[in-house]
């Protein structure tokens, strides 16, 4: 079909959008940033094209519903998600720094939908329980906020490696290097450490990027509880019950609670910068445990 192809054309958009973001970091040149944009936002138009095409060629085929309903639609969506999450943060902030860790997420969720043997891209009917208005506003909801937490896990990674490769760098120089690099002269500084020192410098400071972070937790954290709100009310309506304790339901409230245990030292505690970066990596182990992990074991909400 054709949204397939697009949709498998789109991984590889999404590579290359990746591709410029890291020559823009290595090379400091903002040409390959503002090209990497570009990419990235003509691979989200060709994905929403293709989504909608999706979208239209199953009421052709008698089983209208959103492309929202499989494992392989979930990834399409998800990938889309994170790549309009991040630039809209692209925009607001007008950073592209974060395009080199945020977009080769949405690459390996395409990459996994496109190239896996293993997923069916077919269009499927809705089993019974999923047929409900519901539908839209729980998945969507949930994925939107999955997204605003890969880009805070996107966020913490770069402060992470922002103090590690500095901390790296002050090691290795000589005491006479560091000096002159202090006061801004450059004393014959080795070319190995050229690219990285381009490369931390591209990166925000530690204190942009807590804020980013928080930024991102805070809208995460909002949609996964409307999420889960309106999943509890579609469960009530299909099952008979608001909550059941599926592996879904529960990893979907360990997550919740991590993310709202993180906002909680923030605003009690002071927790800044890099506790709140290493709290945004084990939130986002939590996402992808609530979203692909629980796959592997028997529920009610296990991907097909």
């Amino acid at each position: 079909m054709i949204d397939a192809k697009i949709l498998s054309a789109t991984t590889f958009v999404y590579f290359a959008a990746f591709a410029f973001y890291l020559l823009r970091m290595v090379s400091s040149r903002e040409f390959w940033g503002r090209l990497g944009s570009l990419t990235a936002l003509t691979g989200l138009a060709a994905q929403t094209a293709a989504l909608a095409l999706r979208w239209i060629a199953s009421y052709q085929m008698g089983i209208g519903h959103a492309p929202l309903s499989n494992l392989y639609e979930s990834l399409i969506f998800f990938s889309w998600s994170i790549t309009a999450v991040y630039l809209f943060f692209e925009w607001r902030t007008q950073d592209k720094s974060l395009g080199a860790f945020v977009i080769p997420a949405a690459f390996l969720f395409m990459a996994y939908a496109s190239l896996s043997p293993h997923i069916d891209s077919r269009i499927q009917p809705l089993i019974p329980a999923l047929q409900s208005n519901w539908l839209v506003s729980h998945v969507v909801t949930c994925f939107l906020g999955y997204a605003a937490f890969t880009v805070a896990f996107a966020a913490g990674l770069m402060m992470l490696l922002k103090g590690y490769l500095d901390r790296a760098g002050k090691n290795s120089r000589p005491d006479g290097a560091a000096a002159g690099a202090k006061n801004g002269c450059n004393l014959g500084t080795p070319l190995e450490y050229s690219i990285p020192a381009r490369f931390i410098a591209l990166i925000p400071a530690p204190a942009v990027l807590d804020d980013l972070i928080y930024q991102c937790v805070v809208l995460g954290f909002v949609f996964l509880a409307i999420g889960i709100m309106t999943g509890s009310i579609w469960a009530h309506y299909a099952w008979g019950s608001y909550w059941s304790w599926d592996p879904k339901e529960t990893w979907s409230l360990v997550t919740w609670l991590v993310y709202a245990i993180m906002l909680h030292l923030r605003y009690i505690r002071g927790w800044r910068e890099r506790p709140m970066a290493v709290m945004a990596v084990i939130g986002f182990i939590c996402v992808l445990i609530t979203y692909l992990g629980v796959n592997l074991l028997p529920g009610l909400h296990t991907y097909q």
